[in-house]
């Protein structure tokens, strides 16, 4: 082995130094280099002179050490150096790796940003789409509500001009209920108009508020399509690479990938629900501005219809009124000439009466019993007075009344009580002339049951006896009309005045 190494002689125990003279390279005392050489204490004296302390043994093995302990060290920096240069190498593998998996994470990211952000676009020009057809919805409902107040006017005014009729044509005809329907069906539609506006209303507010909500996230999304691109396209030799302390803590806002999966979802469904009800909203006021047209079409064609009838119907009784009117002023100039024919009639008809009276007068003047009332006083119909009278005894009316049932009373009736139901109204009626005479029952005739049949009077109570009368209803009946028979003096003044009357009904 080299010198400055141990030496076999090294492991023999050394022998016994002589006695040391003054002189010499040794210090004095007696040197015994055992194995505790190396431990302090155990090594003799050194003399003064000298700083020897070790052996030439203790050197080698120094030195040995030290050789040793070096190449121990080499060993484990060559170890050292391996290891970093391994690891360096793995190092930088695995960052290019991590580099690269990121950078295509980043890639698939970015994709699927870019795809959501395709769905949010294609919602938002939906939505902006559908907002501009609600607003146009709107405009056109707006524009049908203004546009109706013409049929409410027309019909308004209709009936506002139809209540100035006068009298008997002041009537609620079809016309009339025609024109209540049309304003109450303008009413009804102009309420479905205001409730339908007020929905589309608030389906604006929710389409404009779901195309916010979708614009913010698609705003997000394109802020983060733009920051994960730039993060892509980073490399090594990129020159706005910094430092960026706490750039790997987690905030406690950030989402979870499921969630911000879920939010866009959510965010792309409610924006599609929104769209689909405006969708439907549009197509009910589709549906409702047809139905209101039809409706405010046929009603007002029944309202057409309804005033065709009308007027034709008052064309045609105006014609009928105008030649009725033509024909009673025809017939008032006939009733003027006949008034004055009767007149003249009645001027002529004073000789006559003079005659009757004073023959009524001269029979007056007749005496005592000679003094009655005999055919030449009265008529025969007069006779019937004589039943509805209390002065009038039970036998004399039963002896009427036998009479009235002969068959020779009767078999004559038939065939001259129409022409003497005129004639005996124009008779001289005296009331005061029917008291009681002798046998009445001796002047009762066929014309005695004229007097029923001209005053509609009826004769069931002659079926049974004059003293059962007074209870039966009929005769009651038949003896308040015979009260009530006006008496007039002569046959033409009652002809004038029926003439008069007849003028007045037709004036």
């Amino acid at each position: 082995p080299p010198c400055y190494l141990p030496q076999p002689q090294d492991a023999i125990p050394v022998s016994e130094s002589g006695h040391m003279g003054p002189i010499g390279p040794w210090a004095t005392g007696r040197v015994d280099w055992g194995p505790l050489s190396g431990l302090t204490g155990t090594r003799p004296v050194v003399d003064k002179y000298s700083i020897a302390r070790y052996s030439e043994g203790d050197w080698r093995a120094h030195n040995k050490e030290v050789l040793d302990m070096t190449n121990t060290e080499k060993h484990k920096a060559n170890l050292i150096d391996w290891n970093g240069r391994q690891c360096l190498e793995q190092t930088q593998a695995d960052v290019d790796k991590n580099q690269e998996d990121n950078t295509k994470r980043l890639n698939q990211r970015e994709l699927e940003i870019h795809r959501w952000k395709c769905e949010l676009e294609r919602s938002i020009s939906a939505a902006s789409e559908e907002i501009s057809f609600m607003e146009e919805q709107r405009r056109r409902l707006k524009q049908a509500s203004s546009v109706l107040t013409l049929p409410e006017s027309i019909a308004g005014e209709c009936l506002e001009r139809r209540t100035g009729r006068m009298d008997a044509e002041l009537v609620r005809d079809e016309v009339e209920e025609e024109l209540i329907k049309e304003l109450a069906l303008c009413a009804e539609i102009r309420d479905i108009f205001a409730r339908t506006l007020k929905d589309i209303e608030i389906q604006l507010l929710e389409d404009k508020t779901a195309k916010q909500r979708l614009e913010f996230d698609w705003s997000d999304k394109t802020v983060s399509h733009e920051i994960d691109s730039i993060n892509m396209a980073l490399n090594n030799r990129s020159t706005i690479l910094l430092f960026k302390p706490g750039a790997v803590i987690f905030p406690e806002e950030q989402s979870s990938t499921d969630y911000w999966e879920h939010f866009t979802r959510e965010t792309l469904l409610e924006g599609e629900a929104t769209r689909q009800r405006s969708v439907t909203l549009r197509g009910t006021l589709d549906a409702i501005l047809i139905n209101a047209a039809r409706d405010l079409r046929t009603q007002a064609d029944n309202v057409e219809l309804a005033l065709s009838k009308r007027i034709a119907c008052t064309e045609e009784v105006t014609r009928t009124m105008e030649n009725e009117l033509k024909q009673v002023l025809r017939r008032l100039a006939d009733v003027e000439d006949l008034l004055r024919d009767l007149r003249a009639a009645i001027r002529r008809m004073d000789a006559p009466m003079k005659k009757a009276q004073t023959r009524l007068d001269n029979r007056l003047l007749r005496p005592r019993v000679e003094n009655c009332r005999d055919a030449p006083h009265f008529g025969p119909e007069a006779v019937a007075f004589s039943f509805f009278d209390d002065d009038v005894s039970f036998e004399i009316k039963e002896k009427m009344r036998q009479k009235m049932k002969e068959p020779e009373c009767s078999e004559d009736f038939n065939d001259e009580s129409d022409k003497e139901v005129h004639v005996i109204k124009k008779n001289i009626y005296k009331r005061s002339d029917l008291e009681e005479v002798g046998e009445r029952d001796e002047f009762t005739s066929p014309k005695t049951k004229i007097f029923f049949s001209c005053f509609n009077i009826e004769t069931s109570f002659l079926e049974k006896s004059p003293s059962e009368w007074d209870a039966d209803e009929g005769y009651r009946r038949a003896k308040t009309i015979v009260e009530k028979i006006r008496v007039t003096n002569d046959t033409a003044e009652r002809g004038v005045r029926l003439m008069e009357e007849y003028n007045d009904k037709l004036s």
